[in-house]
């Protein structure tokens, strides 16, 4: 099997066989997440924490396109894309060398992403493109994995990984990786306010560490009126109970978010959160009209690098170019 280096050149192969499938190539959209709710438990032996993690998928999206080539290698554009990894750390390879693995091939593929997702900012842009290799894979190479097989590479891969396959909402329990649906009745409109700059998801979960040392932390469970409200498409039920635990320590190495999250409620959205790790930030509106004024809003106050407005719930990986 071929393994990226650091400059996306690969090893010597260890006599796996070719990958099967004739396809010139595949194209898979996959979107971005919010924490509706991130519920965080203490820290485990393992170093992981157990949450109660309500997802939504936003329409904001990634393209991953993966070719036959003569090695694995991965290209990346558009907005943030110098900050992508092109060697084996970027999780679209690791979801190609994994699906390989499991079939006794050689992952011989061009992955090229079309980045919109905002990098570092916690809605989850590497993990979707590790869920769309995967998907865009499985389907070049002719393979025909059920979804359960695919969500158990990507539980392998990373927390946040499953849901973007899965799209729409879901309850995320175990480090996140464990999901259960959700039905949503309706749509949800947000503005998504993005920072300079990234923040690390290990380092915000060690500063939540660090504002928790010496306190007792509950089991993490998903609130039940959080759980009726996205069943019923109900923003300003929603609004009241959006919740997340990563938050104080996203501020805490932050403090310039607290003055974004100002902004947008100023501006008329209904509820602000940081949006999982952070440092992009979300505003619930009450309609597509709102999101235009609040986005506007916070251009203006120089609060923000951009404003993005997206609907949800959005599907999961999906397939938009190939056989």
């Amino acid at each position: 099997m071929s393994v990226p280096t650091a400059e996306g050149e690969p090893a010597e192969g260890d006599g796996h066989v070719s990958a099967p499938g004739g396809a010139a190539s595949v194209t898979v959209r996959v979107p971005a997440k919010v924490n509706v709710q991130l519920a965080v438990g203490a820290a485990r032996p393992d170093g992981f924490h157990d949450l109660a993690n309500v997802f939504l998928a936003v329409g904001l999206y990634d393209e991953i396109t993966v070719t036959p080539a003569d090695a694995l290698r991965i290209t990346c554009t558009g907005p943030d894309a110098a900050q992508v990894p092109l060697d084996a750390t970027n999780l679209a390879a690791r979801a190609a060398i994994a699906l390989a693995a499991r079939h006794g091939i050689d992952p011989r593929v061009h992955i090229h992403i079309a980045k919109d997702i905002p990098v570092a900012g916690g809605m989850a842009g590497g993990s979707a493109d590790g869920a769309g290799a995967l998907l865009a894979c499985d389907t070049l190479w002719g393979l025909g994995s059920s979804q359960d097989e695919l969500l158990d590479i990507c539980a392998e891969l990373g927390s946040d990984v499953p849901f973007s396959l899965l799209g729409g909402a879901a309850l995320g329990t175990g480090r996140g990786e464990h999901l259960t649906p959700i039905d949503v009745d309706g749509g949800f409109h947000w503005v998504f306010a993005v920072a300079d700059g990234g923040l690390s998801t290990p380092t915000v979960f060690r500063e939540f560490d660090r504002l928790a040392e010496g306190t007792d932390i509950p089991a993490p469970t998903a609130a039940p009126a959080l759980l009726a409200a996205l069943r019923a498409g109900d923003p300003t039920a929603l609004a009241a109970t959006l919740a997340n635990d990563l938050q104080p320590a996203a501020l805490a190495l932050r403090p310039s978010l607290a003055d974004t999250l100002a902004a947008g409620t100023a501006a008329g959205a209904l509820a602000a959160l940081v949006s999982g790790s952070g440092p992009t930030t979300a505003f619930l509106v009450k309609s597509a009209a709102e999101a235009a004024l609040v986005a506007n809003s916070l251009l203006g106050s120089g609060t923000c690098r951009t404003a993005r407005v997206a609907d949800s719930p959005a599907r999961g990986a999906t397939v938009v170019e190939g056989p």
